[in-house]
């Protein structure tokens, strides 16, 4: 037994004496020729500059601040009076600076085997650099190299489109060499969506170094790909027209051609991204969070909103294909309806009711009742798988990041959400776009193209992608096209006959628009409510969301443009106007061609 123990105890040594010969004589090897190679061949990456973000016109929306960055050599005694002279050298010429903040910042990055320049200030702009520079470049412990950041001369503009860059955290350095590399990258908008593109590749120069670090001689050398920049479809002056239209008012308006080009897309209220280049501060971040009107959310994708009456012709186009209701019969409005014996009323928002309603007149109305008796005879099921071919309640595509699908309900879909069954009350209330139903601005607009061409178009903001030019996308929805020309008419009428929800606003412009309102709650009303209280005498916030999204030409469609003012109570009244004035500006700009100009003129 004894033998036994010595014999595994020697085995043992022996092991672990191999083991450390292999670690020293072999393994040790692979690491020191590399640290030697290190030290006789150097690379170092050259970081490209980032592709500027242009609009439909070549006015400038993301640009590059050039500037400059300050490196300390290596390997200096942290408490030694040379790293003491040279960062007292760069606080003298450059006040705002924080001596214990740059000491900290070198002592973190400085190593035994690093020799490359240590950066402690990565930007200093070319205004302020120019009179320190002869100073700084004579002493051979600074290093003093060309920097880009980013800016955005539009400020709060178009914040929601274009987005913006930050520095990258350990997350975003593990997944990208370049970001690594360049310590930025694109947050949010287009900034996220195309960074890859932006940001271009790194170059390199491989060099050969002396004993002490010094160029010998370049030994291969690649340039970065750089310069890649994004031509977008939108027009800026429009967005600031745009912006200045919601003054003292929160939403979104969209402006797009019925191909899908987005000319301008403003999520109103906005914040400036210049904030975020260099890193927001903690007041500036609470400030923007805390505000109730939301301006951090990019509203245009994200937000969700009931649709309101902007789903009827969705829905009417919806109860024609599935072929349970006819659309040729005409509906009785007295104002509400009821289910069997229930004394629920379900009302219209006229309390004296529409009279007999065709289709036609039910758009141009907005008669609630007819939708309610039609929702009933279809089901949910189809009217949500029929709103979703219609481009609702689904991603529409564009390209933005963080893009929502919105809730077009279904009685699956209640069940998986909330573990009840679905109700015949709650299919009334989803027929004029209420109750669990919610869409994004840029899904209505893109939903309306739809109506106006029968083609439902991918939206995109970009026009030129590093010089390549994205093409129109469509899909072709089944749908009846004797009555979406019925739904036509009577878009016609919203705007244009006596009768019609947004007349009053839109019948005066140089060119024919057709459109739809929709007013959708934020509150519930009261059955005890008999006269429906007025929305300039509820508190803000309980007010309803105002819609109106619309074409034009009629006879000819080439725009649309959707608006929604929250908690602007109805479509006609406040959100037509932005409209209207969006209509107006286009015509003078020469939007419209002079074939359609020619024709409504006369």
């Amino acid at each position: 037994m004894r033998y036994t123990i010595v014999i595994i105890v020697f085995i043992l040594f022996w092991i672990m004496l191999i083991s450390r010969i292999y670690q020293i004589s072999v393994k040790s090897n692979y690491y020191y020729e590399n640290l030697a190679h290190n030290n006789i061949e150097r690379k170092y990456f050259i970081k490209p500059v980032r592709g500027e973000i242009l609009d439909r016109h070549g006015d400038l929306m993301a640009v590059n601040k050039i500037g400059f960055s300050i490196k300390i050599a290596p390997h200096l005694k942290r408490d030694g009076e040379e790293l003491n002279h040279l960062l007292d050298q760069i606080v003298n010429e450059f006040p705002d600076q924080n001596k214990t903040k740059l000491l900290s910042k070198y002592i973190k990055k400085d190593s035994p085997y690093n020799h490359r320049f240590i950066p402690i200030i990565d930007f200093i702009t070319y205004d302020d650099m120019i009179g320190a520079y002869p100073k700084l470049t004579i002493n051979k412990q600074l290093q003093i190299e060309s920097e880009t950041k980013r800016y955005y001369p539009s400020g709060s503009v178009a914040t929601h489109i274009v987005g913006y860059v930050a520095r990258s955290n350990q997350k975003d350095n593990e997944s990208d060499e370049v970001v690594e590399k360049v310590g930025v990258v694109g947050r949010t908008g287009l900034e996220s969506q195309y960074n890859k593109v932006l940001q271009g590749e790194l170059g390199y120069r491989i060099v050969k170094v002396s004993a002490t670090n010094k160029e010998v001689a370049e030994i291969e050398r690649k340039e970065p790909i750089e310069n890649q920049n994004l031509e977008l479809n939108v027009d800026l002056r429009l967005q600031k027209k745009i912006n200045e239209l919601f003054k003292g008012q929160s939403g979104v308006a969209v402006v797009m051609h019925v191909n899908g080009d987005v000319l301008a897309a403003v999520s109103y209220p906005s914040y400036d991204p210049n904030l975020f280049v260099g890193g927001i501060s903690s007041k500036d971040w609470k400030e923007l969070i805390s505000d109730f009107n939301h301006p951090f959310t990019n509203k245009i994708v994200s937000g969700l909103y009931p649709p309101g009456s902007t789903i009827k012709m969705g829905m009417a186009l919806s109860y024609a294909q599935s072929g349970k209701a006819s659309l040729d019969h005409a509906e009785y409005c007295k104002g509400y309806i009821k289910i069997g014996k229930n004394s629920h009323k379900f009302r219209c928002w006229s309390k004296w009711g529409h009279g007999s309603v065709s289709l036609r007149k039910a758009i141009r109305e907005s008669c609630d009742v007819y939708f309610y008796n039609k929702s009933l005879q279809v089901g949910i099921d189809s009217m949500a798988k029929y709103l979703n071919s219609y481009g609702l309640g689904v991603r529409t595509g564009i390209d933005l990041p963080r893009e929502r699908s919105g809730v077009i309900p279904s009685k699956t879909w209640k069940m998986q959400t909330y573990k009840k069954p679905w109700f015949l009350g709650e299919t009334i209330i989803a027929s004029i776009g209420q109750g669990y139903t919610l869409i994004t601005p840029i899904q209505l607009a893109r939903y309306t193209a739809f109506l106006a061409t029968d083609k439902l178009p991918t939206p995109h903001l970009a026009h030129k992608i590093a010089g390549e030019v994205v093409r129109p996308e469509y899909i072709y929805p089944e749908h009846s096209e004797h009555y979406l020309h019925t739904i036509r008419e009577g878009m016609y009428d919203v705007c244009n006959a006596p009768r019609g929800t947004a007349t009053r606003v839109m019948s005066n412009l140089p060119i024919v628009i057709a459109g739809k309102t929709g007013t959708s709650q934020v509150v519930s009303i009261p059955q005890s409510e008999k006269n429906r209280m007025l929305e300039s005498d509820m508190e803000y916030y309980s007010r309803s969301h105002a819609w109106l999204t619309t074409y034009a030409p009629f006879e000819n469609p080439e725009y649309v443009v959707s608006v929604l003012v929250e908690h602007g109570g109805h479509g006609g009244t406040t959100a037509g106007p932005i409209a209207a004035e969006i209509y107006r500006w286009m015509y003078k700009e020469g939007y419209f061609s002079k074939e359609v100009l020619e024709k409504f003129e006369k």
